[in-house]
């Protein structure tokens, strides 16, 4: 019994560590593809803009 205990608690250790890692890895790409969405709707404005008040004339 005393060999299972460090046993159980270092495999629960090791199972939350990873998924603290996939996380964190969920979270960079949502990070990157929020900037990158941002940065595509404003090119596309900016276009819009300049489609609409003449900006090749």
């Amino acid at each position: 019994m005393k060999k299972i205990i460090p046993f159980a608690l270092m495999s629960s250790l090791l199972i939350l560590v990873s998924s603290c890692a996939a996380i964190e890895g969920i979270f960079k790409a949502g990070v990157w593809s929020g900037i990158l969405l941002v940065v595509v709707v404003v090119a596309i404005i900016i276009w819009i803009i300049t489609k609409l008040f003449g900006g090749s004339k």
